[in-house]
């Protein structure tokens, strides 16, 4: 009894002190309010959560003679070695966010897949199909290929930034594929970064309870609002502990939106390196405490270049919304339209700027024009063009970097038996650095016993010899 005086004491000081906060969000003040259930939240909600099947059949070498002998003499070319199919299957959680049957999930449960197929929670099975898949961001789109005359369920977006450090919030999936379960919790922390799931670090944490077969699913408020899709956990032991991550809706939002639109992703693009602003960096630029993202490189003739921005800018807004480092940044920008502008609060100097961004795609024709090598001996059938800032920012070059790039080959062409692949960066030849796609196709064609050629291909810079 005396404890839930005590209980009902702190709740009504709690409302006392939380002022104009408490006016739109309060806790429960009365035995009647304590016994409310989630039950209206799990009702809107829950019928637009399915279970997905991701199926991928890969080709396995088994041998019919499973002899140490025989597989060390002849590895893999041994001929009682056959490749059979091996069927494994994934699950996971999708969420249902336009009617017509579009539907969110992760990319990681449907990687690979031949066969996806998603489940309603009254056990009705749709085929879909792959509209878009996103590594970036760790999300894919499915649509469903024959849905119902009446469409489905959908989940509302919640408004953009709605969503609050203590928050109440439901994590709604199929975990361990027991079938749909509801569990919940509060928002554990906002714009969490260092998760290792995609290439933009800006996580809702919460506490409520996510494991294997979450991912994918609705992370929802109050109102029933998807605010995040779950995406991942935290877990030595693979279960959960308490510590679970999900995608901001505005993320999905901007994914979904694509895959609605046809499914292609076209990101803005700024053209600038950014660093974080360290406590010594923050002093020394008059910062207060160390917020921002630090430009440190800036691409010639650029979308930040021209909008007149410099190296030691640092950018502290997008929109009005504060940036405390270049992955909040990176995520504020990335969801943002092509074809408008950002506003952007920046600091120079010791003087505050108020600088208007166009938002530019990343245009993959930026870098010159694009030439077949002909009579070219060894070179013949490849298509080359300069470097361009596509691919100065996908590998991280200085933006001063220059070469040529390979963009396709003319199937049984010379360039092709040589091994030259899509995506190879030619570095030099004959110890020649090669800068410009005409300079290429005047030294293939000079007459050579051979070619010292150097290739960056991916990570690796390959070196070789081959006769001319």
């Amino acid at each position: 009894m005396i404890r839930q005086v005590f209980a009902v004491f702190a709740l009504f000081l709690f409302v006392q002190v939380g002022g104009a906060y408490a006016q739109e969000k309060t806790v429960p003040q009365s035995k009647v309010q304590i016994n409310l259930s989630f039950a209206p939240v799990v009702k809107s909600a829950a019928p637009s959560v399915v279970n997905v099947y991701a199926t991928k059949i890969t080709q396995q070498r088994q041998s019919d003679f499973n002899d140490p002998f025989f597989n060390r003499f002849f590895g893999q070319n041994s001929p009682f070695t056959q490749r059979r199919p091996q069927k494994s299957q994934s699950l996971g959680s999708g969420v249902v966010v336009d009617k017509s049957g579009i539907i969110l999930t992760n990319n990681h449960v449907v990687a690979g897949a031949q066969d996806i197929r998603i489940s309603l929670a009254d056990g009705q099975e749709f085929l879909t199909e792959l509209v878009l898949a996103d590594e970036e961001t760790d999300l894919a789109v499915l649509k469903v290929k024959n849905p119902p005359q009446d469409g489905f369920v959908e989940v509302p977006f919640a408004s953009d930034e709605s969503l609050e450090v203590g928050d109440l919030v439901l994590a709604i999936g199929n975990p361990f594929g027991v079938g749909q379960t509801v569990t919940s919790g509060i928002v554990s922390a906002l714009a969490r970064t260092g998760v290792g799931v995609s290439d933009f670090q800006f996580f809702i944490q919460t506490d409520a309870a996510i494991n294997p077969g979450n991912s994918g699913g609705a992370l929802v408020n109050m109102r029933g609002e998807l605010v995040g899709i779950n995406t991942a956990i935290y877990s030595r032991s693979g279960g959960s502990n308490g510590i679970g991550f999900a995608i901001p809706a505005s993320m999905a939002r901007f994914i979904a939106d694509a895959g609605i639109k046809g499914g292609e992703i076209i990101r803005p693009w700024l053209g600038a390196r950014l660093q974080a602003v360290s406590n010594d960096l923050a002093a020394g630029l008059l910062l207060g405490p160390p917020r921002g993202a630090l430009i440190t490189d800036v691409y010639p003739g650029g979308p930040a270049d021209q909008a007149g921005l410099v190296s030691g800018d640092v950018i502290l807004e997008v929109n009005g919304r504060g940036i405390a480092d270049p992955g909040a940044f990176e995520y504020r920008f990335s969801t943002q339209p092509v074809g408008e502008q950002v506003e952007l609060y920046v600091a120079r100097g010791g003087d505050a700027l108020v600088i208007k961004l166009p938002l530019v795609a990343l245009n993959d024709g930026v870098g010159g024009d694009q030439i077949l090598l002909e009579n070219a001996g060894r070179f013949s059938g490849a298509y080359v063009r300069e470097i361009g800032p596509v691919e100065i920012e996908k590998y991280g070059f200085p933006y001063d970097f220059t070469g040529v790039i390979v963009k396709g080959l003319v199937d049984n062409s010379a360039a092709q038996r040589l091994g030259l692949r899509e995506g190879d960066i030619i570095l030099s030849l004959n110890g020649t650095v090669i800068e410009r796609a005409k300079q290429l196709e005047k030294i293939v064609q000079r007459p050579v016993s051979g070619w010292r050629l150097r290739v960056r291909r991916g990570n690796q810079v390959i070196n070789s010899f081959v006769s001319g």
